[in-house]
């Protein structure tokens, strides 16, 4: 290597053997071939394995089975045996730090890339930005490279000149004269004390970016006792007039803003233990300028800081001036570089954590409010509450068909409104199609309702029907209402009675009207328009995936909508089965799928385990040929396939009907199903019935299922899933094991719950610091967790709960309640 000015051979074996990060302008900068392939320094899956805690073995058949467009709900449920029976959440989990780790990669590759066409890249920033192991690390690298980059006081310093200097004081126990590198004429060397200053802030920067250092600051943020402090932010108005303005115009806002940042005003807790909800909380403030917030570093930081300075940078020999310039340098580099960039880190992966623990939190509620067992075989009344514009109402009959729309000016707003009279229509509606269930939505004037409909049944309004009501959450109804798939499924009504459709279905089906609506507007999250959209996205369209995909659907009834969250199906494709479908009527078997344009041997891979085909669904299709076009419709040359190949199509395809298109196993592993069948001297036919069941389980209980997985050359694991598939009622359903709605036919006030009774309700929401329950005075209580018999884990939405009231506060509608016991 050659430098500008003299040098050692001391100082130029120092650099060689790596025991020192030289400025990058002191030496020569390194060039990469084209062919050069850079990678970070770490091993992918080592690290992986590491932050999820898993096998290394394992997470290299996640990473392959990611790597070859295989979805979550297909490994989880068809490739156990590679991931050790893994689940959604914890393969969503390894995906999403996979995709980290990999970003991290991509920026410290491409940062590396641009540096070197600066021509000012040297094997140590190389080796730092391929060591890094956060985003952050690569920013901070390579922020003095930028080219729009203010340049810093170390790049000053050594426009200078003054980079040999700082090599030798770093290198060398020989005297230094700072007095030689003097130029009066010129600022920043006018002076021997300029001089040392210039020295100082290149040593600065060169202990700020040593890989060694950074090494240190991540350890140093994991185990040190490192503060997140917040205060209450003082604001001065520009003048007195504008102060009186605002505080009229907003006073209740800021009151209300006021009481929920109370808790803050004076916080400090430990980076390590603080919960996620309060980090969020304190983000929130902060941005709406109620807080202040900082990071404080204890003192003993700076303090082991530069005994590894001491340790790392002093040379050998060295002499009081070394020592002083090089203590002051490592001063100056924590003041000035390293704090900022550790409180930087610690907030940073404060954010990254409470984003995720947020995530978690929406993506667990979703999970539980999509898996609500549906209320089969009943025609229900949906209302949309209101005022003033009344209350409109759907009558949808037990297969979802519209029998009847209006609306009800239940609650007297508006002027020449006869009461008795729209009372009278929803007793009408209800007697005329014998209905019983009625679902209110929760929004604006469903406690009115719930009263009105009690009282009525208190009076025998509705005899001989034994009616009752359910609360159903009517979150992002009127956003479905006025979209284009809204309108192209129920053009003839309006906007405004829509809602109350979707209100009825969802009672009825919460799985198949739920994914119609964006997850993000279900509302059943903390903090959700705090964090990352895309993040919240990627992960809650992860759950509607899982549990469309696990509860299966039909595909010769399912809508275009519930396709589409199918594994491995894109709209296109759900659109394009929808199609086949409709022209060429229901499908016969599994295997007819591939004869759906577009749809290739990877989607049918991942697709066909969760699609069913029911008898009661299935038809004899009046085209016998699944391969020719639709009567009327004139074929187009480009699509007509060759003679050869269309006999090829038609020997694979077939229209026998499958016994086991039924069940959840996969195509691919019909062989070994059918030899199970065989050797228990089982009929496909009757899979699903009591007969089979019983005769199933006799076979089982004389066989092993090891020994039998020898004999048909598969897996334990997958012999077990078949078992399992098999082994199921044709109606049992996913969610039959969830709780089911919470209905009533009477409700309570407020002032009717006393401090010290025990009541009854439903979780109707699950936070990090809390589970709101709906014990039906219209105000949801809070079971704080700190305050529950039991984990956090112990309650989830849906459940049904005893609890005791420990303290009301009328006032502001607050009710405290205690855990006492789930009781479904």
């Amino acid at each position: 290597m050659a430098y500008k000015g003299e040098c050692s051979a001391y100082l130029e074996k120092k650099i060689a053997s790596g025991t020192l990060n030289p400025p990058l302008d002191e030496v020569k900068s390194i060039k990469l071939e084209p062919t050069d392939t850079l990678k970070c320094s770490w091993d992918l899956e080592v690290e992986l394995s590491g932050q999820v805690l898993c096998e290394r073995s394992v997470v290299a058949n996640v990473i392959r089975l990611l790597d070859q467009d295989n979805t979550i709900p297909f490994i989880a449920r068809y490739r156990q045996e590679q991931t050790k029976s893994m689940g959604p959440e914890k393969l969503r989990e390894v995906k999403e730090k996979l995709e980290e780790l990999r970003e991290v990669e991509a920026k410290a590759v491409a940062a590396v890339r641009k540096i070197e066409k600066l021509g000012k890249l040297d094997e140590k920033i190389k080796s730092s930005l391929l060591g890094s192991r956060t985003a952050e690390e690569v920013e901070h690298l390579f922020t003095p490279f930028k080219v729009t980059a203010k340049k810093t006081l170390a790049d000053r310093a050594r426009d200078l000149g003054l980079g040999t200097l700082a090599l030798q004081m770093l290198s060398s126990s020989g005297a230094v004269n700072f007095s030689r590198a003097v130029d009066p004429r010129k600022e920043g060397l006018s002076s021997v004390s300029e001089v040392e200053v210039g020295v100082q802030h290149i040593i600065a920067d060169i202990i700020a970016k040593d890989q060694r250092a950074m090494e240190f600051i991540r350890n140093i943020i994991k185990t040190s006792r490192i503060l997140l402090h917040s205060t209450k932010r003082k604001t001065k108005a520009k003048n007195e007039k504008e102060t009186n303005v605002k505080n009229k115009s907003n006073s209740k806002a800021k009151d209300s803003d006021a009481e929920k940042y109370e808790l803050y005003y004076e916080f400090s807790c430990d980076v390590r233990h603080i919960q996620p909800h309060k980090v969020l909380a304190i983000n929130r403030g902060e941005s709406r300028k109620m807080l202040s917030v900082r990071v404080e570093i204890p003192n003993y930081v700076s303090d082991r800081f530069l005994d590894f300075c001491k340790g790392t940078f002093l040379p050998k020999g060295y002499d009081q001036t070394r020592f002083k310039v090089i203590v002051c340098s490592a001063e100056d580099a924590y003041k000035r570089l390293i704090e900022p960039l550790i409180a930087r880190t610690v907030r940073r992966n404060l954010d990254k954590t409470a984003e995720k623990a947020s995530i978690s939190v929406f993506a667990a509620n979703l999970k539980r409010l999509l898996l609500i067992p549906p209320v089969r075989g009943q025609s229900v009344l949906g209302i949309d509450p209101g005022f003033f514009h009344g209350c409109k109402y759907a009558l949808v009959s037990a297969l979802g068909k519209i029998e009847e729309t209006g609306v009800a000016y239940l609650h007297g707003q508006r002027n020449g409104i006869n009461v008795k009279v729209e009372e009278d229509k929803l007793k009408n509606v209800l007697i005329k199609h014998r209905c019983e269930t009625v679902a209110i939505g929760n929004g604006v004037g469903c406690r009115e309702t719930e009263m009105f409909f009690s009282n009525q049944i208190k009076r025998g309004t509705f005899e001989p029907l034994k009616v009752v009501f359910s609360i159903v959450s009517e979150a992002g109804a009127s956003i479905y209402s006025a979209s284009e798939e809204a309108n192209k499924e129920m053009p003839h009504l309006d906007v405004s009675v829509r809602g109350a459709v979707s209100i009825a279905r969802r009672l009825q089906d919460p799985l198949a009207e739920l994914v119609k609506i964006d997850p993000k507007n279900i509302g059943v999250g903390m903090y959700q328009h705090d964090i990352s959209e895309k993040n919240l996205k990627a992960s809650l369209d992860g759950v509607v995936e899982e549990c469309v995909s696990f509860v299966g659907v039909d595909v010769n009834v399912a809508s275009e909508t519930l396709l589409r969250h199918i594994a491995g199906i894109n709209s296109g494709t759900a659109k394009k089965i929808a199609e086949h479908r409709n022209s060429r009527g229901p499908f016969q078997n599994r295997s007819q799928l591939m004869s759906v344009s577009g749809l290739g041997p990877k989607t049918f891979e991942q697709c066909a385990g969760f699609l069913r085909i029911l008898p009661e669904t299935r038809t004899v299709l009046h085209e016998p040929d699944l391969l020719t076009e639709p009567k009327g419709k004139k074929r187009s040359a480009a699509k007509t396939e060759g003679p050869q190949k269309r006999k090829k199509m038609k020997a694979e395809i077939n229209s026998d009907p499958n016994g086991l298109d039924m069940t959840a196993i996969h195509p691919e592993s019909y062989h070994i199903a059918d030899r199970l069948v065989s050797a228990a001297r089982l009929n496909r036919t009757e899979i699903g019935s009591e007969k089979f069941l019983q005769m199933l389980q006799t076979f089982l209980r004389s066989n092993d299922v090891d020994s039998l997985a020898t004999e048909f050359q598969t897996t334990t694991s997958v012999l077990k899933q078949i078992i399992g598939a098999l082994s199921q009622r044709i109606d049992q359903d996913l969610r039959d094991d969830y709780e089911k709605p919470l209905f009533r036919s009477s409700v309570r006030s407020i002032n009717d719950v006393k401090v010290g009774s025990v009541v009854s309700g439903k979780v109707t929401n699950v936070t990090h610091f809390g589970a709101f329950v709906d014990i039906g005075v219209g105000t949801d209580g809070l079971i704080y967790f700190n305050q529950a018999s039991g984990s956090q884990s112990s309650l989830q939405l849906g459940n049904l709960v005893e609890t005791w009231v420990k303290s009301l506060d009328l006032e502001r509608g607050r009710i405290s309640l205690t855990l006492v016991k789930v009781t479904g």
